[in-house]
């Protein structure tokens, strides 16, 4: 009967019906409206609306570490894929990619005929993979930047800095090659003979083990003087005791001596207290520590398109202390990024967070500020206590940052924490109070969600106004009592900013926010910052949106190298930023803007074939905008998306 009522209903007033329906599309939540011009015939919404949507998820680094899980739920992630690619077959001798003929004779390999690669150059150039060929580097990108090719006769752009007759390398003289390199280098390469200390336990950490013993008397004499005091044991003189008994009975009390004159020192005063640079993030405009697509060709990037302040992805703090390559990869940064290069950390006990952040400050040169990650919901660290676990034992959490203080010399120590870790139970404000009190800690960093929430719900940005203004209030009361801090603690919050409107909106919210920090969506829309400026929204055209991808294909090879690994990585690492960049909805198509995060729209067409090409999810197609920048792909490339949302 419904049925027949609707005809009937719009014969009588056809106009009735359409204001109606018009007022119902415009605020439907979690949808976002295309101009129907730009809709694709379709009976369901876009796949990618329904499912699980997640910046911090365990990349295949993390997984290695602490052993693949088993058992776990999958969360919309595709956390069994495999991205490694094939190694090359016949790969030429490192001692022979750079140098002519003449030097590779008068210093030939050790290994000579056993070494298991190919010593022939002439050969190894016959059966190496093709040559590139792509209209946006018709040469070698690395060779143009820096004067020379440190891939040498392994580059895939070879021809354009090679001497056929006779077989030789071309570089720019000296005089250049320096100067290209001063503007253009990476940094905070840890020097081999310090990694093999930390492989070998050659490297004592002297630092850690004071604080940590300082740390140790405190739990310990403030335990001793809660608990009542206990009547002294009768000794049997008579007894004899073993010469072992008597040495461990020594040591015992030695110790004993040495921790309560150590509580004695430090019980009343701030055994952490040191003179720190001064970490200034005053509207800053700040990107997030990003997993796996926070790498440093997409760091470089943001900083190339307005961004103030970045960070390294999370580095596991035990990895870092054994010398693992694959955790000390991590802290490298660009030139360009320092000053306002943070490493963040994650640990679980106060141990760790001292050996790591001594190491990092020990071993690298251009750190503006080591931050402790206390807000990362991932099971795997969630489960060993680190991460968001340290929003429920805050008191290990004071220890960490204390211990990180007291050894990081002059490099200032932050933190990044959740509103606590379950729903209805925010526990920021009071760990806002004790970190004041308790801490030297320069910067706090407040994402808007809980642990539970991960990041399927809106950031509540009036608790973080809430917490900004208690954490005011503190240092107030601090001053008020005669006490003085290094510096004024900054405060940023985090949380849903995807435009110039959202990051102005939670900055002028209160005087007690210094900063927002943005993740997301300086991942979707890298010129976000460029926004900000300009205080307005920009519609990039895919000409220009390829300019960007183009920049970020340059900064890859130019980190990973121009060889078939080089190439393979940065091909990898493209589509993993494309996973998010896609998912940008230019203006023009838009009927109302800006669109939120959360909302997800139609299936669409963009205003000309590549527009519609780079909003593809489909991961196939990110390997066809790959080719463009770095030729054909080979066969074996696979790529798997972490999110099943962009693998349909």
């Amino acid at each position: 009967m419904s049925s027949e009522k609707r005809p009937n209903d719009s014969q009588e007033d056809p106009d009735a019906q359409k204001p109606t329906q018009k007022r119902l599309d415009t605020t439907t939540k979690g949808i976002a409206h295309i101009k129907p011009e730009f809709i694709l015939p379709s009976t369901k919404w876009n796949a990618k609306a329904a499912d699980v949507d997640s910046e911090e998820q365990p990349s295949e680094r993390l997984l290695a570490e602490n052993g693949k899980g088993k058992n776990k739920k999958k969360r919309g992630q595709n956390k069994n894929r495999d991205n490694r690619q094939v190694k090359e077959l016949n790969a030429l001798c490192p001692k022979y990619i750079q140098g002519n003929p003449a030097s590779r004779q008068s210093d030939p390999c050790p290994f000579g005929d056993d070494c298991r690669f190919v010593h022939d150059v002439e050969l190894y150039i016959s059966t190496k993979k093709p040559e590139i060929e792509s209209k946006y580097f018709p040469e070698c990108p690395v060779f143009k930047t820096l004067g020379y090719c440190p891939m040498g006769f392994k580059c895939r752009f070879l021809s354009s800095h090679l001497k056929r007759d006779p077989l030789q390398l071309v570089q720019l003289d000296s005089a250049t090659r320096t100067k290209l390199y001063q503007a253009n280098h990476e940094v905070n390469h840890i020097a081999l003979d310090k990694k093999l200390d930390l492989v070998k336990k050659r490297f004592l950490f002297p630092k850690s083990e004071e604080v940590l013993e300082i740390i140790s008397a405190l739990q310990v004499g403030a335990a001793q003087d809660k608990a009542p005091a206990e009547k002294p044991k009768e000794s049997k003189d008579d007894e004899p005791k073993a010469p072992q008994v008597l040495q461990r009975e020594q040591e015992a009390q030695s110790r004993r001596d040495r921790h309560r004159d150590l509580y004695n020192q430090y019980k009343d005063t701030r055994y952490f207290a040191s003179e720190k640079k001064k970490l200034d993030l005053h509207h800053k405009k700040i990107v997030s520590p990003l997993t796996t697509v926070g790498n440093l060709p997409y760091r470089r990037l943001m900083r190339k398109l307005g961004a103030d302040v970045t960070y390294s992805e999370m580095a596991l703090a035990v990895p870092l202390i054994q010398g693992t390559n694959s955790e000390w990869a991590l802290p490298k940064a660009h030139c360009s990024e320092y000053p306002g290069f943070g490493v963040q950390i994650a640990c679980a006990k106060a141990w760790q967070a001292a050996k790591a952040a001594e190491a990092i400050a020990s071993f690298t040169t251009h750190v503006s500020e080591i931050n402790l990650n206390c807000g990362c919901p991932i099971d795997l660290l969630y489960r060993q206590g680190s991460g968001s676990a340290l929003l429920d034992n805050p008191a290990r959490m004071i220890r960490c940052l204390n211990a990180m203080s007291y050894v990081s010399g002059e490099v200032p120590i932050s933190v990044k924490i959740r509103t606590g870790t379950k729903d209805g139970h925010p526990v920021a404000g009071l760990l806002a109070r004790r970190l004041v009190n308790e801490t030297d800690v320069a910067a706090l960093t407040l994402h808007g969600r809980s642990r539970a929430q991960r990041y399927t719900r809106s950031a509540d940005w009036e608790y973080i106004v809430k917490v900004a203004e208690q954490l005011r209030q503190c240092e107030s009361e601090y001053d008020k009592e005669g006490r003085e801090r290094s510096q004024r603690v900054q405060f940023v919050g985090n949380g849903d900013v995807y435009n110039f409107e959202d990051w102005y909106t939670h900055i002028n919210s209160s005087e007690a926010i210094d900063s927002v920090m943005v993740a997301r969506g300086a991942l979707i829309k890298p010129w976000i910052f460029e926004e900000v400026d300009a205080q307005q929204h920009l519609d990039k055209s895919s000409t220009e949106r390829l300019d960007i991808l183009k920049d970020y294909v340059q900064f890859a090879l130019e980190h990973w190298g121009t060889d078939e690994y080089g190439v393979a990585q940065s091909r990898r690492f493209f589509c993993e930023f494309m996973s998010f960049f896609h998912r940008y909805i230019p203006m023009g198509i838009c009927e109302k803007y800006p669109v939120q995060l959360n909302e997800r729209p139609p299936n669409w067409k963009g205003r000309d074939e590549m527009e519609t090409l780079l909003g593809s999810p489909d991961a196939s197609d990110w390997i066809k905008l790959s080719e463009l920048f770095l030729g054909k792909a080979e066969e074996s490339f696979a790529f798997t998306p972490k999110h099943k949302s962009s693998s349909y």
